[in-house]
């Protein structure tokens, strides 16, 4: 399971929590998105409501809360219902296979660790009118989520090549838009622009704090291993999606990401098979056609 978890109906809605990872508990839709990409992604399944009560009641959500979730998830084109005699299952749908796809890609291909990076940036320039908050909003959350941040006033840069017409698809604001990718030269230095455009000391907190967590023998120890299967994987996507994923050597040679990764390997490792027997004990499935 990078965009804001707020309440526009496009792509920009969808993955994220706002605030501090340090400071709040995952919410319900990011846990249940988490849960769903790791038990039901590419699978022709769905899951009874029942099931999902149980799991995610589990890592302290009530059953309200859960219900009222899935409800809203159907109405932002997430879920979709399925009816079998008197139960209610819930299956992805094509908006929610791309989001968690994404995440799949992050997670285990991208990495949390820029290693590659070929000194190239993509930079996107802007200017909407005052009267556009709207749209100047939805246009900085895609940016957000596609690893930029803000150079200046109507300028942001990520590096890296970002397929830019893919990011603000939909948007309907190309007219409005400029995007360039190359090179820094001098006397523009990368280590300035990656400090005047991104938060390197809130994201090393971010990573600090994950570590905080689940860098101990016995991490969330009162909880069973598909809650701390589900735990682990909602915190470390909120990781990387907020992650512009900067290229390492311009970071900081302790920098937390590294050990954070080992960590979230180590852990995803030994929870897969008892979380997913488990689940297999619990869950009411059906096949979709």
């Amino acid at each position: 399971m990078t965009r804001t978890d707020q309440v526009e109906p496009d792509m920009s809605s969808v993955a994220l929590d706002g605030g501090d990872v340090a400071e709040s508990a995952p919410r319900p839709q990011s846990l249940m998105l988490s849960f769903f990409g790791i038990h039901v992604l590419g699978r022709q399944v769905a899951l009874s409501s029942a099931g999902i009560i149980d799991v995610l009641a589990r890592v302290g959500v009530g059953e309200d809360a859960v219900r009222s979730t899935l409800t809203r998830m159907v109405r932002r084109d997430l879920l979709e219902r399925h009816r079998r005699g008197r139960k209610m299952y819930f299956g992805l749908t094509p908006r929610a296979v791309e989001v968690l796809r994404d995440g799949h890609r992050r997670v285990w291909q991208t990495g949390a660790v820029n290693r590659a990076w070929d000194g190239t940036w993509t930079i996107v320039g802007f200017s909407l009118p005052d009267s556009w908050r709207r749209e100047r909003h939805d246009l900085r959350s895609r940016l957000l989520w596609g690893g930029f941040g803000p150079l200046q006033s109507g300028m942001w840069a990520a590096p890296g090549r970002v397929d830019v017409a893919a990011l603000v698809e939909g948007l309907g604001l190309d007219a409005h838009l400029k995007a360039f990718q190359g090179a820094a030269v001098a006397p523009t230095e990368a280590a300035r622009l990656i400090d005047a455009a991104f938060d390197v000391p809130g994201i090393a907190r971010r990573y600090q704090a994950f570590l905080s967590r689940w860098d101990r023998p016995e991490p969330a120890a009162e909880a069973d291993d598909l809650a701390c299967q589900l735990l682990l994987h909602t915190d470390w996507l909120d990781l990387v999606r907020r992650d512009p994923h900067l290229p390492a050597e311009h970071l900081p040679a302790d920098w937390p990401a590294v050990r954070a990764e080992k960590v979230f390997h180590s852990l995803a490792h030994r929870y897969e098979e008892p979380a997913r027997a488990r689940a297999a004990e619990i869950l009411d499935v059906v096949a979709l056609k």
